[in-house]
Parts: structure tokens; sequence; C-alpha cells
């Protein structure tokens, strides 16, 4: 089974992430802010990352780099998830090595075609 890890510091945001992932048949991991979702990510790479752009401690940006360094750091897909709609931000986290990005808020056609687009379903 594949795994998804949902960085996010909203509890209701990693819980409907969870119930329209697990709909998709992904078991999902975890993770409050940038640094548990590094941990997470030392102990085990996921298939995807639905990683949200503004956290406490570490943000988005910040846990992408790090991720993008680590061995192995450049296969996880990740899905930024976030409020930010300029276009310099999403360019600036595609430049970063995000795969896609997804607009909050966000349901289960949406989540499925972008993970679609990225070749994960």
């Amino acid at each position: 089974m594949r795994t998804c890890l949902v960085v996010d510091d909203s509890s209701v945001i990693r819980k409907v992430a969870r119930r329209i992932l697990e709909t998709l048949n992904f078991q999902i991991l975890e993770a409050e802010d940038g640094e548990q979702a590094i941990e997470a990510c030392r102990r085990e790479l996921p298939d995807v990352i639905l990683l949200d752009w503004n956290m406490p401690r570490m943000d988005g940006y910040e846990f992408l780099r790090a991720l993008r360094r680590m061995p192995g750091g450049d296969t996880p897909k990740v899905v930024f998830c976030t409020t930010e709609n300029d276009v310099a931000h999403i360019a600036r986290a595609l430049h970063a090595g995000a795969n896609e990005y997804i607009m909050k808020p966000f349901d289960k056609d949406i989540v499925e075609a972008k993970f679609q687009e990225v070749g994960l379903i």
C-alpha cells in the first residue's frame, strides 16, 4: 500500500486529508510541522507528501528544501497544500521541488485530480 505523509499544523486539515486519502487506498502518516515531518521521513520515506506551507517551527518551504537534500529525498512526490495563491509563491514552491499544489479548502475531487497528475493514482 502506498503511504502519504500529511504535514499540517491544523488537526482538522489532517483529519479531512486522512479521510480523503484513505478512500484512495493510501496509508496515512501525520506530522504537525516540518520538524516532525523530517523525523518521519528519516524513519521511512513516504510515496507522497501533502504539505502545508505555513506552520510553526519549520514551515513547508524549509521542510521541502531539507527533504530534497536527504538521501532518497528526491523520490517522494510533494503536493503543496496552501491558502497562498499568488504566482510567485507557487513558483517558489515548485522551484524548491514541489511536484504540484492544491489550494485550501480542498475536496476529494481536487486531491484525486492532483494525485493523478503526478502519477500516484
